[in-house]
């Protein structure tokens, strides 16, 4: 947790004056936020700016996560960068209300990592196509029909209907 220091911001300083800044520019492990997800494959960047108002402190910025993750289509590995677009407000509990969507001000800490951490579980990549137009694989012999083609039967066939098929309707 030592490590994480660099993203407890005192407000006490910040809320003193309107309108101070305090950057935070850190490069931490996805485990070290509590997040333990193989489909982060890299360390996390964050580039925060913190801006003091008159009774909160606005936090705005990226966070940018290496991702890998397959093609739900086609299985094909896939990987990319998510720059995820934070902005967030923080206020002491004196000033939350019951429906306040801040997160809380606690012993005059501002403690960014609940607010990453959400960021990241949110934008996990969990539905990825490797192009719009992906054809999948073949469920009956595996191939993979972007690359390929095969000469399978898909068409699904219930047996327990099988007998109307030679039932004829005819006037």
């Amino acid at each position: 947790m030592a490590r994480l220091q660099a993203l407890r911001i005192n407000s006490r300083e910040l809320l003193r004056e309107p309108g101070l800044q305090k950057h935070v520019d850190f490069t931490v492990s996805a485990s070290d936020l509590g997040v333990d997800d193989e489909r982060i494959v890299g360390d996390v960047s964050i580039d925060l700016t913190a801006t003091s108002g008159v009774d909160s402190v606005v936090v705005h910025g990226t966070v940018r996560m290496p991702w890998k993750a397959q093609c739900r289509r086609c299985l094909t590995d896939l990987d990319g960068t998510a720059s995820i677009e934070v902005d967030e407000v923080y206020q002491t509990a004196a000033e939350m209300g019951p429906d306040d969507d801040a997160f809380p001000i606690e012993s005059d800490q501002i403690d960014l990592v609940p607010a990453v951490r959400e960021h990241l579980l949110l934008e996990l990549p969990d539905d990825v196509l490797c192009r719009e137009a992906c054809a999948g694989i073949c469920p009956v012999c595996g191939v993979d029909l972007n690359t390929g083609s095969c000469d399978c039967d898909t068409s699904v066939r219930d047996e327990r209907w099988a007998a109307l098929d030679d039932l004829r309707l005819d006037d």
